[in-house]
């Protein structure tokens, strides 16, 4: 048996910043080496960032990513981690066009580069518009143990890279990931992982980038597998960390090599001898994975405070309605930024009540926040006298008062204004668009509203366990909501029972079931058809809306791509 310390570096890297992320590679190397590690592997496309986009699409920037990867190999080993064998991802560009890519660095030098074979078309990944699949696999042999690399989408589809490593014969499975985080992808990852380690008939290494991207949002929740599936350690979500455990792996000498399973494997060796005995460090850690609802309120924290961090912006603002949905962004925001970088404003009309008011106020105080109330009543009346509104439109023109007054005071003041909205209202376009649909980053975005209420609760029960004070005035999740735009009004005087209505767009919008299929779950065909057309009328609105952190299979935006103008009608064709 030969033994090798092997790190995994989950870390929070951020897209465009090829200099900056170079200095966290060098920084994360540093710390594999000193902890004794022999190897250490960084995510998918680490020192470009994922997901790129369109960025991949310039030369410039493909250009950057080869040359800044070449002076890495340098600086690592300029920075005494030379003779550490570091997996980075990154962008490159050869005469067929652009590849996510993986290099090996090891004694100043590029060793290896392998280009991502599986390309994911679905869902929020666009690749096969970026990039050309990689055909070939290196294996390299380090200390004489033979280790091959797989990148992301390659171990979530079968055949291809694992299966003809595989067949090729190696001791060891690297495999840099940026797979972005949705709700229980934890329960299909491990198998995955497990299945595809005994595929390769050797242990998997799988290192997951953590951190918030525009929409997505990464957990981490890096793993090492065993050939046997055995789970041998396993990194905490939703922070940066070093894995390191020792292994023990048989060097099996292997020798296969040219075309296997539709690909073609080269083999590098680096070193034969093996590593001088040492003693194991302590045991691997094996983190417990995260409870539904901390996984997800962990995920929005993360996804809402790094959007905040990585454009450049240190607070938000946005209204503090007494509402359980300005509640809930209320306690995310001061979780993921700290109550004093959280400015509630309270914009009553005449038609606010009492409670409202209190209730916004009595939030604040519990999180630490700035606050302030300024009244809407005479802007609005001033529009609704000189244009004589009405009805909808005198409704309507109240939301939109109060998103210009949270504008204005962005621009004066340098604060993100953050669109409090939950998915169910956005499904069915319960909101006023340019009104309470302002902002530039939505952090429910992605919650259905009954979900809403139980996130409220979870966070104040993990606050009275912790003997810290509930952020979330009780209030707020036991009242009846109302968006309090007229007299006595109620979300249900425009809206099915929420507990129905998120059923059936789970149904619809997230599972993608047409009529019939709605009436065979049981649904009331009059509720179906009203609930339908709201989604569909609501497209326009969506398009409008600003991003916010995914946490569902299916999220409004690159998940679900449907035409603005579109005559299609579920139960009447």
């Amino acid at each position: 048996m030969s033994q090798l310390r092997i790190a995994l570096a989950q870390v929070n890297t951020t897209v465009g910043d090829i200099t900056g992320n170079a200095e966290l590679t060098v920084e994360w190397t540093r710390k594999a080496a000193e902890a004794g590690a022999h190897l250490v592997v960084f995510p998918e496309m680490s020192l470009t960032g994922y997901p790129v986009e369109d960025l991949s699409l310039r030369k410039t920037f493909a250009e950057a990513s080869k040359s800044a990867l070449e002076a890495l190999a340098v600086r690592l080993d300029d920075a005494g981690c030379g003779e550490v064998l570091t997996y980075v991802g990154y962008l490159d560009l050869d005469e067929a066009g652009v590849r996510d890519a993986a290099a090996a660095l090891y004694r100043g030098e590029v060793v290896a580069r392998q280009f991502k074979h599986h390309l994911p078309n679905y869902g929020v990944f666009d690749e096969h518009r970026y990039f050309k699949p990689g055909e070939t696999l290196d294996v390299v042999r380090y200390h004489g143990l033979d280790i091959g690399m797989v990148i992301c989408e390659d171990i979530w589809q079968d055949g291809g890279p694992v299966s003809a490593l595989g067949k090729a014969g190696v001791d060891l499975v690297v495999a840099p990931n940026a797979s972005p985080y949705e709700r229980a992808k934890d329960d299909i990852r491990l198998p995955l992982i497990a299945r595809r380690a005994a595929e390769a008939g050797a242990p998997l290494v799988y290192t997951n980038q953590v951190g918030g991207q525009d929409d997505l949002v990464f957990d981490g929740d890096s793993l090492v597998v065993g050939a046997d599936g055995t789970l041998l350690a396993r990194a905490p979500q939703f922070v940066e960390h070093l894995l390191v455990l020792d292994m023990d792996l048989t060097a099996g000498g292997h020798a296969g090599d040219g075309d296997l399973a539709g690909l073609h494997v080269r083999r590098k060796v680096l070193s034969e001898e093996p590593i001088p005995a040492y003693e194991a460090s302590k045991e691997p850690v094996i983190s417990e994975p995260l409870s539904d609802e901390a996984e997800v309120w962990s995920a929005l924290v993360v996804g809402l405070r790094d959007y905040v961090h990585k454009n450049g912006f240190q607070s938000v603002i946005f209204g503090f309605s007494g509402g359980i949905d300005s509640a809930v962004v209320a306690a995310l925001a001061a979780d993921a930024l700290g109550g004093d970088n959280v400015y509630g404003v309270s914009m009553p009309s005449k038609y606010s009540s009492e409670h409202s008011k209190s209730d916004a106020s009595d939030l604040a105080r519990r999180i630490g926040a700035h606050f302030r109330e300024e009244s809407v009543a005479d802007m609005v009346d001033a529009y609704v006298s000189q244009l004589g509104l009405t009805g909808l439109a005198e409704e309507n023109i109240q939301a939109r008062t109060r998103g210009m007054l949270l504008m204005a005071l962005s621009n004066s003041d340098g604060h993100l204004v953050l669109a409090t909205g939950n998915k169910t209202e956005l499904a069915v376009g319960y909101s006023t668009i340019y009104g309470d649909a302002v902002g530039g980053f939505a952090p429910i975005k992605d919650v259905f509203k009954t979900h809403v209420w139980q996130l409220a609760r979870w966070r104040n029960a993990e606050a009275e366990k912790h003997g810290e004070t509930p952020p979330i005035p009780e209030n707020s999740i036991t009242k009846p909501p109302s968006a309090e735009l007229r007299p006595g009004q109620v979300d249900t005087d425009s809206l099915p029972d929420y507990a129905l209505l998120d059923d059936i767009l789970d149904d619809y919008v997230e599972g993608d079931r047409g009529y019939a299929d709605l009436i065979a779950a049981g649904f009331d065909p009059e509720t179906i058809d009203r609930v339908v057309r709201m989604v569909d009328r609501a497209e326009y609105k969506r398009r409008q809306y600003p991003p916010g952190t995914k946490i569902t299979f299916k999220a409004f935006g690159r998940d679900r791509r449907l035409p603005i103008t579109n005559a299609w009608r579920e139960g009447e064709n």
